[in-house]
């Protein structure tokens, strides 16, 4: 129903002064009724806790408890009562669903982490609940702000995040009682009052039809026990039927009996109603990655064209069996009150193979989706665009801003689809296909870093289907990418750990990629926890792999990060045999940058060990290679380093002119640290003389 609350069976609807179209539904949306409930809910934001009536300020966050039964206008409420609090709360509305369509409960981790994107603040990858819950009521404390809670499956869940700011409001909804969270009186809600029903009623089949005749549409009020959902329902049937009257409407559901709940009544009027392609759809839709619709989700899940799937998407909505979802893009949500029902009819009507085969169809239509989102990046590749050229139209996008904005609205339920996939157990193959292109596709439009949390997600994904299905080479990739984001984040012990079972994972495999980057990336790790033996031994095994598999740029490389922990640890000695390996190889490999690099590093190590005249010699020759190099930032940094080595020999004049070069060069005065590090993060930075002294 296009612009309903998304809530599963809100009070919103149309203020629009016309009347819809018979078969279209409400576009605009006006609260209705409840407010009893509401001046009740209010007035218990002022009421006195018991922290208050002991004397003692109160440590938390105020809590309400809208209670009630799915498809009783609770979020609807829940909404409706934050935005008329707003003023007071000058950080804005927070918003975060406690449980997934399919009931299970969302990990205290992704709530937090949600609320944390939407107050703008970065999440590091792969962060615990504890250390998300802490950053979120850290950044809470010094905020007034409101938190909608959406569909708590207990007190637990609320607790985790509740701000321990007493200048927030917690506004949390519920089936039940959150037994466990003090001071908290439930809003329990039952059904519309009858004149805010009628006009519910009214708004998708006039006031005409309501007022010839009172009391079949009281009647059918009563029928639908005043719950929003079912009203919406009956709303649209009536809506969909211009020319049968309410009392029709009110014979059908009598002649249903008393089998279910109102609602459960309703829709199957509803559902029976439709023709039996649309009845398959609607109940195929249940199988939706978090409850959210597109038209191709529905075109693979029916496997019927796109167009015809946007077709009927739009007759749901019109129905009220779906919520259009308010964006750029069509996209739909199936309400949380009929997941179940049209489970239950998933059940009943589909064989388990048709099932299965929907949900493969579905995975590979979304595969293809993200497989031309990525190739639209890639202008300059020809392979990407004959790739492009040869998909469906349907599935090409315009352009690259047209496929990022897809990305970034389907995102929720892409990540969904992930989850979903691999927790089937049964499509593992179009599960890693899945996995593989998301990462693709996100990397190319939001970048690594900015992707990072769900990247961090899709890899332990990825190492799930790795481990049950026994494949020792994507678990290798899995865990090296998953140590990455933790060695990014500071996580070194956790880190490290994961590069020791991605080394074990490429020896079974028997990959030398994997086993030479995990040995490595061990060394890596240790010098990172100040262990410089281990990294150097560590570093001199996968420099033995790379030399015997005769990878020369690999070895020159290795040869700069075994010189660098030697360095750390203070063997000089060792150190300038290992740049100086490195220089050499730099040199055969024609990498001219490197091999400046790599001999600024080597006087850097001069230095420290006391030999101030060959580092000045050896940092000519290094500015000199920079030049070659095209290196500005390297050249001066180095007429720096060669600054501070003559005022320590004496020569201040010398020492003035090299910083005057530094600064025409870049035209301002460089810090004392002048190597950009993404230029080569195995080489210690670049500090003065005087600077070590």
């Amino acid at each position: 129903m296009a612009d309903q609350a998304v809530d599963d069976g809100g009070t919103k609807v149309s203020a629009k002064g016309r009347r819809p179209a018979a078969g279209s539904a409400p576009t605009e949306s006006q609260f209705l009724g409840r407010t009893r409930e509401l001046k009740e809910l209010r007035a218990d934001i002022e009421r006195a806790g018991l922290d208050t009536l002991s004397g003692r300020k109160a440590p938390r966050a105020r809590v309400l408890l809208i209670a009630g039964k799915p498809g009783s206008g609770r979020t609807a409420l829940a909404a409706e009562l934050a935005g008329q609090v707003a003023e007071s709360y000058p950080d804005g509305i927070l918003r975060a669903r406690l449980t997934e369509p399919d009931g299970t409960p969302v990990p205290t981790e992704s709530t937090a982490r949600e609320l944390l994107t939407a107050l703008g603040l970065p999440t590091p990858p792969g962060a615990g609940a504890d250390d998300l819950g802490e950053r979120l009521r850290e950044a809470l404390a010094v905020r007034r702000a409101v938190l909608v809670l959406d569909d708590a499956a207990d007190a637990e869940q609320v607790d985790a995040v509740l701000p321990d700011s007493p200048d927030c409001l917690v506004v949390a909804v519920s089936e039940g009682p959150l037994t466990g969270i003090a001071d908290v009186r439930p809003c329990t809600l039952g059904g519309l009052d009858t004149k805010s029903a009628l006009e519910l009623l009214g708004r998708f089949t006039g006031s005409v039809r309501i007022t010839v005749d009172p009391l079949a549409a009281e009647g059918l009020v009563e029928l639908c026990a005043g719950q929003p959902a079912a009203l919406v329902l009956a709303g649209g049937w009536l809506a969909a039927r211009p020319a049968s009257a309410v009392a029709d409407l009110s014979k059908h559901l009598r002649s249903e009996g008393e089998d279910g709940t109102a609602l459960a009544r309703v829709f199957r009027l509803a559902y029976t109603s439709l023709p039996s392609t649309a009845a398959r759809i609607l109940r195929l839709l249940s199988l939706a990655p978090a409850g959210l619709v597109d038209p191709h989700t529905a075109s693979a899940l029916a496997g019927c064209s796109v167009q015809a799937a946007r077709t009927t998407l739009d007759d749901f909505a019109a129905l009220g069996l779906l919520h259009a979802v308010p964006g750029p893009l069509p996209q739909y949500e199936v309400p949380g009150c009929l997941q179940p029902l049209l489970q239950g009819l998933v059940e009943a009507h589909d064989r388990p193979a048709e099932v299965q085969l929907a949900r493969a169809r579905m995975l590979e239509r979304t595969v293809r989706l993200l497989v031309s989102c990525r190739a639209i990046t890639e202008t300059d590749s020809s392979p990407a665009q004959e790739k492009l050229a040869g998909m469906p139209r349907a599935l090409r996008f315009p352009s690259p801003r047209a496929a990022e904005e897809w990305l970034t609205v389907r995102k929720p339920a892409l990540l969904a689809s992930a989850r979903l996939a691999v927790a089937d157990g049964e499509l593992d193959t179009l599960a890693r296909r899945l996995m593989a292109a998301l990462v693709r596709a996100m990397v190319a439009h939001f970048g690594t870093q900015a992707a990072a949390p769900e990247l961090y997600g899709i890899h332990r994904l990825v190492l799930d289907v790795a481990e049950r299905r026994k494949l020792p080479r994507e678990k290798a990739a899995a865990l090296l990418n998953l140590a990455d984001l933790d060695a990014q984040t500071g996580r070194s012990t956790d880190a490290l750990a994961r590069y020791r079972a991605a080394l074990d994972a490429g020896r079974e495999a028997n990959d030398p990629y994997a086993t030479g980057r995990a040995m490595e990336s061990v060394g890596g790790a240790h010098q990172e926890l100040g262990d410089y033996d281990r990294a150097a031994d560590w570093y001199g095994r996968a420099l033995a792999e790379r030399l015997a598999r005769g990878e020369r740029v690999d070895a020159a490389r290795l040869y700069g990060r075994l010189a660098t922990a030697h360095t750390y640890a203070g063997r000089y000695g060792e150190a300038l045999v290992n740049w100086r390996s490195a220089v050499a190889g730099h040199r055969k490999n024609g990498d001219v940058a490197a091999q400046a690099r790599a001999l600024s590093e080597t006087a850097r190590v001069q230095e420290y060990a006391g030999r101030p005249e060959e580092s000045l010699r050896t940092c000519q020759e290094a500015v000199e290679w920079a030049r070659r190099a095209d290196d500005v930032r390297l050249q001066a940094a180095l007429q720096l380093r060669l600054a501070d080595t003559l005022d320590r020999l004496g020569d201040p004049a010398a020492a003035r002119l090299h910083r005057a070069a530094a600064e025409r060069m870049l035209g301002e005065e460089l810090p004392e640290s002048a190597i950009d590090p993404e230029q080569d993060a195995n080489a210690c930075e670049i500090r003065s003389a005087s600077a070590e002294g």
